[in-house]
């Protein structure tokens, strides 16, 4: 699916600083907890807590973020909807990988099972 250079452009400059609280909020609202948040976000950037809060500290934008990040091999499993754009056909690689994280925080909120938002082969 093809996203405007606009919102691709949006997506990259954003902080990660800026979303992590929406994300937080999002997932405590529902009766998650924080230390859930910093899991899925390990599994999908191989970034630990420490490495998560330097991010955070330190203002990186989303383009910065995924340059640092070790994307998870099963990330690619990763699909469906978020914001209106199907996942698996988002053109724009950055843009995608900021979708992937999305989709993920949604399915913790939503009460997925942690093994089921963890994807394996």
């Amino acid at each position: 699916m093809a996203t405007t250079e606009k919102h691709d452009r949006r997506m990259a400059t954003m902080t990660f600083a800026s979303v992590y609280p929406h994300y937080l909020n999002k997932v405590e609202r529902k009766g998650r907890t924080r230390e859930e948040l910093h899991r899925v976000i390990e599994w999908l950037t191989g970034f630990d807590e420490r490495k998560q809060q330097q991010l955070i500290e330190a203002k990186v934008t989303f383009e910065t973020f995924f340059q640092e990040a070790q994307l998870n091999q099963h990330a690619r499993l990763i699909t469906g909807l978020i914001c209106g754009y199907r996942i698996e056909e988002i053109e724009n690689p950055l843009t995608q990988k900021v979708r992937y994280l999305d989709k993920l925080v949604d399915e913790l909120a939503k009460g997925r099972k942690m093994e089921k938002i963890l994807r394996d082969e």
